[in-house]
Formats: structure tokens, sequence, C-alpha cells
């Protein structure tokens, strides 16, 4: 089983840029698809973007489209996630697991300890 760890959070004023990392143990990484999941103090985690095993498809939700950029590099068992024009209410904790599937939204596995992201106003 892959073990996950999420880094590269912090503290940012609104308007600024974060990039988070994703670093996978084991062989497999290369194999699945990834994607970056949050939660938002008192709210459900939620799919926040999502690329294809070989980085070939990448998929956003509304609220990450054209301020996040999701990418992969398969010979260092990492994924990123570029975050930039960062809201408030981008305030989460922010993970990242395996889905599997066409959809690229299902998460199988444990959560890690995921990453604080805090944006100030």
């Amino acid at each position: 089983q892959m073990q996950l760890v999420e880094s590269g959070g912090g503290l940012v004023q609104a308007g600024g840029s974060l990039r988070l990392s994703c670093a996978a143990s084991g062989r497999t990484f290369g194999t699945y698809n990834m994607a970056w999941f949050r939660q938002a103090p008192g709210k459900e985690r939620e799919w926040v973007a999502a690329v294809s095993w070989a980085g070939s498809t990448t998929k956003y939700a509304d609220s990450a489209k054209d301020r996040f950029t999701i990418s992969r590099d398969n010979t260092k068992n990492t994924m990123y996630l570029q975050m930039n024009s960062l809201r408030p209410e981008d305030t989460a904790v922010y993970y990242c697991m395996p889905v599997p599937g066409a959809a690229m939204r299902n998460p199988v596995g444990s959560w890690g300890q995921g990453t604080q992201v805090t944006v100030s106003s």
C-alpha cells in the first residue's frame, strides 16, 4: 500500500500562492490516478482536483478552475498542486489520495495527516 505525505501548506495572504506536494512511497504511484481533497473547519471533505496516472488528463472542481494546477512527476513519485490567487475560503487541510476509475473522484486507502493551508484576508 502506498504511503502518502503531504507538505507545502502554510499561512498566506489572500491573492498569494502556495505549492503543495504529495510524496508517495512504493512502486505503484505511477499506476494510480491521484487527487487532492480538502476539508475546511466544520465542513465535509471535498474533492479539489485530479490527475490521471500518466498526467495526461486533469480535472478540477469549479472552485479550483483557473487558479489551481495539478501535476505529477512519476520519476519522483510526487504530485503537486500549484495554488494561485488564494482566497480565505481556500483555508482547509489538504490531502492527497489515489482515485482509481475514470471519474477520478473516489479515494481508496487511508487518509494521511494532510497539510494545513490558511489564507488570511
